[in-house]
């Protein structure tokens, strides 16, 4: 089982922040970190595009990758590493969710060791914060009955029609937590896919694989975890994992 770090420095909505200072730390080495404590995770590497994330993680020993720079997506910096990876099973963690529990890694892979046929799983936490509902930096999910995702979207879904039903707004929204787990093979398929009409609306790179007919298995956990895509966010990790 190999977990894969994309940490993009120059990131759209937030340069550099894989490298933003949290308790004497990088924000992508308390990932690193983390990631490494999960159970069902074997080996664990960081991979970039950019010299500085190489440089700023060399006093903590971690293991860190150089990737080609011209990647559309963290998809596709995942699939280089695994096409030269040995591990049947890979897990793609944000380099930006530094507050992500390693047990909730786990959760994410045991869908594809309790089932062969599944190629691709992620996560699902129910929103208790209502800004966040509104929020297009939180991307929602729905699932079928069978936790099999039927989309993903960054406006309110679903959309509740009658005010009777209005009372649902606090238990019926899900938070999709970007936290990937694929078959070696799907994903280097995956990646060679061209992107999709709702993908590149959304801008959810996920959706290209509901849009070619795969099924996403969705766990849902209790545990949250916030990515770091604005100063906002950054304050809030920081006063996580700081304790102030």
């Amino acid at each position: 089982m190999l977990a894969v770090i994309p940490a993009r420095y120059a990131s759209t909505r937030l340069p550099g922040k894989v490298l933003m200072e949290v308790a004497g730390k990088p924000v992508v080495q308390h990932v690193y970190e983390r990631t490494c404590q999960a159970r069902l995770v074997d080996d664990c590497v960081v991979a970039t595009d950019d010299e500085r994330v190489v440089e700023a993680l060399k006093p903590f020993g971690s293991n860190v990758v150089m990737t080609r720079p011209d990647h559309p997506s963290g998809t596709d910096r995942i699939a280089e590493v695994a096409a030269s990876a040995s591990a049947e099973i890979i897990v793609n963690v944000q380099g930006d969710e530094a507050t992500i529990e390693p047990a909730t890694i786990d959760q994410a892979i045991q869908p594809l060791l309790d089932d062969p046929a599944v190629v691709m799983a992620t996560l699902k936490h129910r929103i208790s914060d209502p800004e966040e509902i509104d929020d297009p930096n939180v991307v929602k999910v729905v699932t079928d009955k069978n936790n099999r995702a039927l989309y993903f979207s960054r406006a309110p879904i679903p959309a509740i029609r009658d005010a009777a039903d209005k009372e649902a707004r606090g238990w019926c929204y899900y938070k999709h937590i970007g936290l990937y787990v694929y078959r070696r093979e799907f994903l280097l398929a995956y990646a060679k896919m061209e992107p999709t009409p709702l993908e590149k609306l959304e801008k959810l790179e996920q959706l290209r694989a509901l849009e070619n007919g795969i099924e996403i298995v969705v766990a849902e956990t209790q545990t949250d975890s916030i990515g770091v895509d604005s100063m906002e966010s950054f304050e809030r990790v920081k006063r996580l994992l700081e304790g102030s």
